[in-house]
This record gives structure tokens, C-alpha cells and sequence, in this order.
């Protein structure tokens, strides 16, 4: 093997990020299997020793010393094994030089296959140590290519993979685009070992936020919780550990420096920060932002909530295809029910009006029901005759009479 050939290995180990010493075992491993092919199959090959200066390599076999040979594979006699080492003794193994004439060919030949096949195997187990540890974090890499909806990112020492299936709606990617993406998983097979990334994920906007947002980094400011519907709209709840600080500001940053940081690299991708309180309602009603929320309604077991809101803030509340009520639902976990001012007041009018053609309901039994909770005649079997009786006071003598729905 020349110089100029143990050169080239050398620099493919640098390019590749490989150990030299991974490839020159590769090599030696390459030199002894070659051998073999050429001496007595019995004759026990052990080792290949490569000078890196010069390229030389030579290759050896272990043999036993005795009295009298009768294997010449795996024997050799003691006047000869001193030709070798003068310390050699009778029942003692010894190395000798068994490197075939005309070896250079087979071996070159053979060294490139075994140094092609250890360079994928140590690829594959350096992405895999790499990065099987790094799930969850942000990276950054380039475009490398684009074909059948995947996309190829170049992330430093490794090609990772962006699938369709996590790229967010309507992003366009072209070689030597710059993009940062969340390592979602590491697939190891037989032949490679595979980075997949993803920007579909909410936690690409949580990674985003600790990297523009000092205080979110140190603690100070934590996020609660990220709905998202990427490529369109995310809410992000926000919390402050320090009193003296504002976590909605700390995030948008001066003249919305930081938050529009983020939605650049989401590609204009709409943001709501959201202050979060450990008062539900409080907070379902924050979850609706940037709509104004009149009042807030939760029911006994806090998985509900009834929302109001003025007449011009209806459509923007609800956002469009109804995505802010759905996302706001998600942030918080409550059932989010938005209805308008004047669309309450209507059914205000006809709760009244249905509740006051009741026989022997007046106008103060009607206000009493409906602070009760009375506001259908569903309502009304629900709480059933005992329970108006002693809601409404009414007498028990006209209960049967008073409460039933029309026929």
C-alpha cells in the first residue's frame, strides 16, 4: 500500500469526521482477511502491522514451536522460529512474517472494500451516539435537496431528513435555504442511521422562544403550555417566576423585536402570547385574545366555559374556520362555547318569554329560575319538581300544575 494511498485514508478520515484509528484497523482487518486467501487455509493469521510513513504493511501468522513439525499451517521448529526471535523456546507461540509475494493487488482490492463498508458502519454509530441523545432540540442546518415532498437538511454531521408529513403548512424550501427544525427521532437500520426533523411540532416554538428570549432561557419566564396550528396561528401561555417582570412583554421584546424574530422563521406564522392565571376563567377568557371577552362562564366541573363578547369582536373571537376558539381550547383545556351580546340577549328574551307562559309563573319567579340556572324545559326535568319548589318557592301544592311543558 503506498504513501499516497494511506494519504487518502487519512483525509477521508478527516472529511468523514472519523477516527484514523477506526480506519486503519479497517485496513488491517482488510489486509488479513486478503491475506488468508493466499497461504494454507489452516495457517492462523493474526495481525498486519501498516508503517503510516511509508505505506509498507506486512502481515503475520502465529505458529507453535516444537521438537518435531508435522503441520507445517500451525508448527514451526526451533533452529528456524530463531531466525525470527532468538528468545523463541520449544511449547511457545511466535509471530512470523507470512505477507505473500504479489500481494499488493488482492490487497488494495480487498482494503477497499472492507475501508467502504467501515466507513458507513462508523458514520452510522457516530450520527447514532451523536444525536439519539439530542431529542427535542433545536438545530440548525441547510437545504441540501428537495424531492417527493421531503426535504434533505444538511445539520453538520449528519443529513437529516425533514418529511412532508412535519413540515408546516405551505413552507417552500430551496437548496442552500438556511432553516432551524426540532430533532424529532433517530432511526438506526442496518445501513444507516436516519435524523428526522420536524417544524410542525409546538415544541419548535418553544425551542424559538428559549433561543430570542433570554428570560425564558434562565427560568425566569416559563411557558405553561403552546397550542399550534402550524403555518397559521399558535398560543403561547406565559408565566413569570419574578414579580418585577412581564412575561407577555419579556417575550414580545421591544417594538415586538423578539416575538417577530420567531415569526420570521415560521414564516410569518400568526403568535399570541398569553398571560397564564391559575384562575381558570381568568384564564380561558386571556386564551381568546387579541378578542375582548365581556364575561366568562364556567360549569361545576371547569370543562366548559360560555364566552361573551361584543357584537364586532363575534368574528374575530371566534377566528377564522373557528381556529382561535379551537386553539384557545386546546391552551387551556376548556370547552370553549363564544356567543355574542345581543345574540345572549336574544336568548335572554326567550328563556323569559318560554319560562313566563309557564302556568302561575310570574315575572319574579321567572328571574329566580333563570338566576338558577333555569333556561329550557331540559333545565327544568333536570332540577326536577322538588328541586323548583325549593329553588323557585313555589308551593308544593302547585307544583304539579304550575311546571309542564306545553302539549
Amino acid at each position: 500500500m503506498s504513501k499516497e494511498t494511506w494519504d487518502l485514508i487519512r483525509r477521508i478520515a478527516n472529511e468523514r469526521n472519523i477516527s484514523i484509528e477506526i480506519l486503519e484497523e479497517a485496513v488491517q482487518s482488510a489486509l488479513i482477511s486478503a491475506s488468508k486467501k493466499m497461504v494454507d487455509p489452516e495457517m492462523e493469521v493474526v495481525r498486519a502491522d501498516i508503517d503510516p510513513k511509508t505505506g509498507d504493511y506486512r502481515v503475520f501468522a502465529r505458529k507453535m514451536v516444537v521438537d518435531h513439525v508435522e503441520n507445517y499451517a500451525l508448527e514451526i521448529s526451533l533452529p528456524e522460529a530463531r531466525l525470527y526471535d532468538v528468545k523463541a523456546r520449544i511449547g511457545e507461540p511466535i509471530e512470523i512474517d507470512v505477507t505473500p509475494t504479489d500481494f499488493g493487488r488482492i490487497a488494495a482490492q480487498n482494503a477497499k472494500q472492507v475501508i467502504t463498508q467501515r466507513i458507513r458502519e462508523a458514520e452510522r454509530e457516530m450520527v447514532f451516539e451523536r444525536y439519539s441523545n439530542r431529542i427535542g432540540e433545536l438545530v440548525s442546518g441547510t437545504v441540501q435537496q428537495y424531492e417527493r415532498g421531503n426535504v434533505i437538511v444538511d445539520i453538520g454531521y449528519a443529513e437529516a431528513l425533514l418529511p412532508f408529513n412535519e413540515q408546516s403548512r405551505g413552507e417552500r424550501y430551496h437548496y442552500g435555504d438556511r432553516i432551524r427544525a426540532v430533532i424529532l427521532d433517530v432511526n438506526q437500520s442496518s445501513r444507516d442511521a436516519q435524523v428526522i426533523l420536524s417544524r410542525k411540532t409546538p415544541d419548535l416554538v418553544r425551542k424559538l422562544f428559549e433561543q430570542e428570549v433570554s428570560e425564558v432561557r434562565d427560568g425566569t419566564v416559563v411557558i405553561r403550555g403552546i397550542a399550534r396550528e402550524p403555518g397559521k396561528r399558535s398560543k403561547i401561555a406565559v408565566m413569570s417566576t419574578n414579580l418585577d417582570v412581564d412575561p407577555v412583554g419579556a417575550c414580545v421584546g421591544m417594538k415586538g423585536s423578539r416575538v417577530q424574530m420567531v415569526v420570521q422563521e415560521l414564516k410569518g406564522e400568526r403568535i399570541d402570547i398569553i398571560p397564564f392565571s391559575q384562575d381558570k376563567a381568568k384564564f380561558v377568557m386571556n386564551s381568546l385574545k387579541p378578542a375582548e371577552v365581556e364575561s366568562v362562564e364556567l360549569d361545576s366541573a371547569g370543562k366548559r366555559a360560555t364566552l361573551v363578547v361584543k357584537d364586532d369582536q363575534l368574528s374575530l373571537a371566534i377566528g377564522k374556520g373557528g381556529l382561535n376558539a379551537k386553539l384557545a381550547s386546546e391552551l387551556t383545556g376548556v370547552q370553549v362555547d363564544i356567543v355574542s351580546v345581543s345574540e345572549l340577549e336574544a336568548s335572554e328574551r326567550e328563556t323569559r318569554a318560554m319560562l313566563a307562559s309557564l302556568p302561575g309563573v310570574d315575572h319574579e319567579t321567572v328571574e329566580t329560575l333563570m338566576s338558577a340556572g333555569v333556561f329550557s324545559y331540559d333545565d327544568i326535568v333536570e332540577y326536577g319538581l322538588e328541586g323548583l319548589t325549593e329553588t323557585a318557592g313555589l308551593q308544593p301544592e302547585m307544583r304539579l300544575t304550575r311546571i309542564s311543558r306545553p302539549g
